[in-house]
């Protein structure tokens, strides 16, 4: 296992992939989002969409990653934010001689929280997902992993979530092998390369021109990039998040840990003792109490 250190992160450029799991969007009441958006097929994701870029001078340059809390945004009101359980993909970038991007390499991955707002009519994904300090969430042990696919080592991976209420922990985003994906291993990183440089923004879809923000950040040398989040458990998808909840996320190697260990193992608050997983757990707190 690697252990992250959020200083090491400041300078990491922060993207997301949406519509990377059948069925979330619709869930999410996002689908609609994207009906101008043109995919090469229906299981396809519809795009990425930038959640930090260092050194920028709207929202998105201020860092959001935090390891144990989760920042519950003023506005809008009602504040309907949701746990968005996903793998965090560490990765280095190679660029081209013309400074395009020519290929993602994996470093290590982790489980994240792309949490996310639940804004209808924003005009961007990014104005969902960067709020300020401890929007976002990644674990601090992460797997070292350079090879991603879908027979290789992380073929027995598993990404669970659960939020903790109270005394009581339950299920919140269904428990899904990493292979699950629509798109992973390779194939993943193609598109990803392929987005980065060519995605372009337009007035009637969320996305925007990420590969720009890239440039614009003096082409970082790493990003962490959340690969796409789950579909929920239906109390996950009609659960928005409280004060005082924890949320976690847990990435693990199913041949040493069974799912329903794992849940058994969260719900007794023995998360820790999880020996081949990446656990991320988060406190909210609500700025509005500030």
């Amino acid at each position: 296992m690697q252990q992250l250190e959020l200083d090491d992160l400041r300078g990491i450029f922060g993207f997301g992939v949406a519509g990377n799991f059948a069925g979330h969007l619709e869930q999410a009441g996002e689908a609609g989002d994207f009906a101008s958006v043109q995919a090469p097929s229906d299981e396809a994701p519809k795009g990425i969409f930038p959640w930090y870029v260092p050194g920028h001078d709207s929202f998105l340059g201020t860092f959001p990653l935090a390891f144990d809390v989760a920042a519950k945004p003023r506005e809008p009101d009602p504040v309907n934010l949701q746990i968005e359980p996903e793998v965090g993909l560490l990765c280095g970038i190679a660029y081209a001689g013309d400074g395009s991007v020519a290929a993602l390499q994996p470093q290590a991955i982790a489980a994240f929280d792309d949490c996310s707002v639940r804004r209808p009519g924003a005009p961007k994904i990014s104005h969902k997902k960067n709020w300020g300090a401890d929007s976002k969430g990644v674990a601090p042990l992460a797997f070292e992993v350079t090879d991603l696919s879908p027979d290789g080592p992380t073929k027995d991976f598993r990404l669970a979530s659960f939020l903790r209420r109270g005394n009581v922990t339950r299920g919140y985003g269904t428990d899904s092998p990493l292979p699950g994906y629509s798109y992973y291993g390779q194939q993943l990183l193609d598109w990803l390369v392929d987005r980065l440089n060519h995605q372009k923004g337009a007035e009637d879809t969320p996305l925007e021109d990420v590969g720009a923000l890239l440039r614009a950040a003096g082409n970082p040398e790493r990003a962490l990039v959340g690969i796409g989040a789950t579909r929920y458990e239906p109390f996950g998808a009609r659960t928005y998040l409280m004060g005082r909840d924890e949320a976690v996320v847990v990435v693990y190697d199913s041949t040493h840990h069974r799912p329903n260990q794992v849940a058994g193992m969260i719900a007794d608050r023995r998360e820790e003792e999880l020996e081949a997983a990446s656990v991320l757990r988060r406190m909210v707190y609500d700025l509005r109490d500030d």
